[in-house]
């Protein structure tokens, strides 16, 4: 880092712009930048090159990279992705569209071109020539909570704003940095930046907490319902603390699977509206006391919009909101609240949570030919306490949202953006950013071929994974929906058990095939072992799918096209 102090007799102090931005990456144990090169953010890299503490991590492309920096992001709890201009921005957009949706925070550098070709509207590569440097900002606008030009009159304070609003809203956040300005200085105290905690207005907040515990202290059933932002604004002990003091049981949303314990005692199973699990319907619905943060419903968490909440006793928290029944308290914030809750709505209720279901028995056959059944059964016991557990779009995600994660378990999709492909990059940065956990991937063929560069960058940082290639020819999820046997859903036949030998001279991966359960059982084994990870193919009938795929994909279908669009026969 390149520094020049201006005064003694002070704390100031000259740095560069781009050694600026790199200092507050590192403030928020940032220490790998995902993305790929492109001559307007170069100069940019080369700083980062010099710095010590933080690396640049080239991904296969732009849209991976943005992927990359999801994964990165759920387990450090922030992340920084650097693009070039144009091309590097758009080809990152629906990676960045989906870190949004998800309410994760990315810090999106765009290498810009020379802020003097920006002020005077020069035509430029990466651009439509027509000297417009607004059109790429305006789509960041729609996906970004703060979009940011750099100049060196406004350097500090803009990187600064950008970083703590993606902090405060749990959202990317974009910084475009021209490429001519990150060597030159500007004055700064480098105060580290001060931590997020907004306060609350004291009045609105004991007014609230005071409502909240008239509506407790009359319940007979309260519960609580998990949704993602539980995690995302970092309330999951709090809320665990409350309900294990209370005895309030809690049902999670998918979209808020695994944030509390689904091993826990007063956990009571997924709810989706009609397609809840047994008894969680009934709970949910006829509350007397809900608390619930920011549930959000879309067709694929609600059964098909069928939620119907308590409106009159659902105490709903939101990052500076919360609402109580139809009285919207405003200046609240999330944690603040939820510590008045933990301290002031202590009665136990000592309600009798639903039993946890019996397991239907595994019967084990070392010649059958494995099934969607029976490998997630067999799977279910390879899981262990602990595990960050990606589950891709398709038939993935729907066997392991059906199961009860281990104890620990951290679970990762793309359950509300829905972006196929998305796990295999997400899951690249997730083992950057935390390499000691065990984590472990299942991933459709279809999905795997979307990202697939991305396994040659797994292979080059020689990561530990374990995954899992489920294929089945081709798009069974979409096959479920429509077209059984069209060749829409048809995919190229890889032998992806090869990959390795081709992406990687000196691969040392383990890889297989299974076909039977006597193939899975020995390959289980292997993984356990496995120091540079391992790469199962796991071969299913193309028409085969756990449970919950074959009824989502007809309703998924009715929903689409109407009474009177296209209809099909599917196996049962």
């Amino acid at each position: 880092m390149k520094t020049e102090r201006i005064d003694e007799e002070d704390e100031h102090m000259r740095i560069t712009i781009g050694d600026y931005l790199i200092e507050r990456l590192k403030e928020q144990d940032i220490r790998h930048v995902l993305g790929v090169p492109g001559d307007f953010n170069l100069q940019f890299l080369e700083q980062i090159r010099e710095a010590e503490g933080i690396e640049f991590v080239g991904t296969a492309n732009e849209l991976n990279g943005a992927y990359a920096a999801d994964g990165y992001s759920r387990s450090r709890g922030i992340s920084a992705l650097c693009i070039t201009y144009g091309v590097g921005d758009l080809g990152a957009i629906g990676g960045v569209a989906g870190s949004s949706a998800e309410h994760v925070p990315v810090i999106v550098i765009s290498g810009a071109p020379p802020l003097y070709a920006m002020k005077h509207n020069y035509k430029v590569h990466h651009s439509l020539a027509d000297g417009d440097f607004e059109n790429v900002a305006k789509v960041y606008q729609e996906f970004t909570a703060c979009q940011v030009n750099i100049t060196p009159e406004n350097a500090a304070f803009e990187i600064d704003r950008a970083i703590l609003t993606a902090l405060r809203k749990r959202k990317p956040v974009n910084i475009q940095l021209p490429s001519n300005i990150t060597y030159l200085t500007i004055e700064t105290d480098m105060e580290p930046l001060a931590p997020v905690k907004p306060s609350s207005d004291p009045e609105r907040l004991d007014s609230a907490l005071k409502k909240a515990k008239e509506l407790y202290a009359a319940a007979k059933m309260p519960a609580v319902l998990v949704d993602m932002d539980v995690d995302r604004l970092k309330l999951s002990e709090l809320l665990l603390s409350w309900v294990e003091k209370t005895g309030v049981p809690f049902a999670s949303m998918s979209t808020g699977k695994a944030v509390l314990s689904e091993q826990h005692p007063l956990y009571l199973g997924a709810y989706k509206g009609d397609d809840s699990d047994p008894g969680v319907q009934e709970i949910i619905e006829h509350a007397d006391f809900l608390l619930t943060v920011s549930p959000r419903f879309i067709e694929w968490n609600s059964g098909q919009y069928s939620v119907n909440l308590p409106k009159d006793n659902l105490v709903r928290i939101a990052r500076d909101y919360v609402l109580i029944g139809e009285e919207d308290f405003e200046g609240i914030y999330a944690t603040e609240f939820m510590e008045g809750i933990l301290l002031h709505l202590t009665e136990r209720k000592d309600i009798n949570p639903i039993e946890k279901p019996d397991e239907e028995p595994f019967e084990e056959n070392d010649e059958k030919e494995l099934n969607h059944e029976d490998f997630w059964k067999m799977i279910g016991g390879f899981l262990k306490e602990g595990d960050m557990i990606f589950g891709e779009t398709g038939t993935s995600n729907h066997a392991l949202m059906s199961m009860r994660l281990p104890e620990g378990s951290t679970y990762v999709g793309s359950q509300i953006w829905g972006a196929i492909g998305f796990t295999l990059p997400a899951y690249f940065g997730s083992l950057l950013a935390d390499p000691k956990r065990r984590q472990i991937l299942f991933i459709g063929d279809g999905s795997f071929q979307v990202t697939a560069q991305e396994f040659s960058t797994i292979l080059r940082h020689r990561q530990n994974p374990i995954i899992f290639v489920i294929n089945n020819e081709g798009y069974t999820i979409e096959r479920y929906i429509m077209g059984m046997k069209a060749e829409y859903n048809d995919i190229a036949s890889w032998k992806y058990s090869r990959l390795h030998e081709v992406m990687s001279k000196d691969s040392q991966m383990i890889t297989a095939e299974v076909r039977t359960q006597k193939d899975l059982k020995e390959v289980l084994k292997k993984a356990e072992e496995a120091k540079e990870g391992m790469l199962i193919e796991v071969h299913l009938h193309p028409e085969d799918a756990p449970k919950a795929l074959k009824k989502f994909g007809p309703t998924v279908a009715e929903f689409n096209f109407g009474e009177i669009g296209p209809s099909q026969e599917v196996p049962e």
